[in-house]
């Protein structure tokens, strides 16, 4: 198997640089990822998470078995270590991943997109949920570590620019659906999708706006933003 361009996911990256630091067996680094405060940035929530990473290196090729021991009345230990082609890999990694965004799809953008299947009520009251967390993350990576230079503080600072942006745009959107300035009816979303779909050049969808008293009624369709035409710009 050979090395992918891009890891697979944070934690490849993390527990290659701990074995290219030094020889380590996976308890070591479970340890020192809490200490340095990398749970922030990989997923390590569940247990077997640096167990499966470890797997996916050395069948890569990254990593290699240095030893394995068994101290009295502990369970047997296997030291890993970097492989030649693990300590070319992991620069090669970080610049990829430091130039080129990811083709990331987070599930946040996909539930906005959605959201007209939601009262204004109902999103204004999960938004604001949601600020709670975010503010207690926020006080997390905003807290002091004295005696640690700000080279190895580099990801707490983006995170916390990224949460400052997200609470800031959330008041402002809670802001708009509390004043009725952002909000939305069955009635207008039907009447919105009946303008899209004229714009689009679709047939109109006369069952809306007739279907009788006692009938089904169906389901609303939700306008879509027009994709971006080619050389001729956006969709007027």
């Amino acid at each position: 198997m050979s090395p992918p361009s891009r890891p697979r996911s944070p934690l490849w990256m993390v527990v290659l640089s701990l074995v290219c630091e030094q020889p380590m067996h996976p308890y070591r680094m479970q340890a020192l990822i809490r200490e340095r405060g990398k749970d922030l940035i990989a997923n390590v929530a569940q247990r077997n998470s640096v167990y499966q990473t470890i797997d996916a290196l050395l069948r890569a090729g990254l990593i290699v078995v240095r030893e394995t021991s068994r101290e009295e009345r502990r369970p047997e230990r296997t030291v890993y270590e970097a492989t030649d082609e693990g300590r070319r890999i992991l620069p090669s990694w970080l610049r990829t991943v430091l130039s080129t965004p990811a083709r990331d799809f987070p599930d946040f953008p996909a539930a906005l997109s959605l959201v007209a299947m939601l009262g204004p009520h109902d999103l204004r009251k999960q938004l604001e949920a949601r600020m709670a967390p975010l503010e207690t993350k926020l006080a997390v990576l905003e807290k002091p570590v004295p005696g640690l230079a700000r080279l190895f503080l580099l990801e707490s600072e983006y995170m916390a620019t990224l949460v400052r942006a997200e609470l800031k745009w959330l008041r402002a959107i809670t802001a708009d659906l509390r004043s009725g300035r952002l909000t939305w009816s069955e009635a207008s979303l039907r009447r919105m999708a009946a303008e899209w779909a004229s714009q689009a050049g679709h047939p109109s969808e006369p069952e809306l706006a007739t279907a009788k008293k006692g009938e089904k009624r169906p389901a609303t369709r939700l306008p879509t933003a027009p994709r971006q035409r080619a050389k001729t710009g956006r969709a007027r």
